[in-house]
């Protein structure tokens, strides 16, 4: 199913193996730039994977022996799996291209999409991602992360928000490479159950964020 807003197309891709999704990120990108194809997003579950972008250091990994898949997206490492939504934005940004930007058009995008759920998040300086503040329930924790690459002006890889994942998965790993802070869902911090299926029209919604206005 896909849906168009704004000029980006949302292809909702269901449950798919991490090196599937990332061949067809890598399909759309190449017709993206080609201009044979319009702003795509691809919405999706993986089944559980551990994934390691290029500054991942040898002890963020996992101990136990646990496969992980190299990628070639900015960021450390980090665990996929069900009960998180995935989104992958293949979007041609304005020349010139100016990456923080687009981070920052992102964050707000989840930042947003955690508001409607009654959830105040934010950005903690210095660390990508969207973060639950430090409360009376513990240190700053991270409910959604973004890791990403640009080639040729388009995007490629993106964000990952926790919907009510089974976060034991990030006890293997040191999720970003972060170890003084945690990581947590919306479904751990609102106390109710929030699905992937609730999240994804949610965020289908705000993707227009992601779209620079141009002059």
């Amino acid at each position: 199913m896909s849906v168009t807003t704004s000029g980006l197309t949302a292809v909702r891709a269901g449950l798919i193996d991490y090196r599937a999704a990332w061949d067809e990120q890598r399909r759309v990108h190449e017709a993206v730039v080609a201009g044979e194809q319009s702003d795509t997003v691809l919405l999706l579950e993986h089944p559980s994977v551990y994934t390691a972008g290029k500054r991942t250091e040898p002890w963020d990994r996992p101990m136990d022996g646990t496969p992980v898949v190299d990628v070639d997206r900015g960021g450390k490492i980090t665990w996929h799996g069900p009960g998180q939504l995935v989104g992958y934005p293949i979007v041609r940004l304005p020349d010139p291209v100016d990456v923080v930007a687009y981070v920052r058009r992102t964050e707000q995008l989840l930042i947003d999409v955690c508001a409607e759920f009654g959830l105040a998040a934010g950005r903690v300086e210095g660390r990508s991602g969207v973060w639950v503040p430090e409360d009376d329930r513990g240190p700053a924790r991270k409910v959604a992360a973004i890791g990403i690459r640009v080639a040729r002006g388009v995007t490629l890889h993106g964000f990952a928000i926790n919907c009510d994942c089974d976060l034991s998965h990030y006890d293997r790993i040191v999720p970003c490479g972060i170890r003084d802070a945690g990581v947590t869902s919306l479904t751990a911090e609102l106390g109710r159950s929030v699905t992937v299926a609730d999240v994804l029209p949610v965020v289908e919604r705000h993707l227009p964020t992601l779209v620079a206005v141009q002059d």
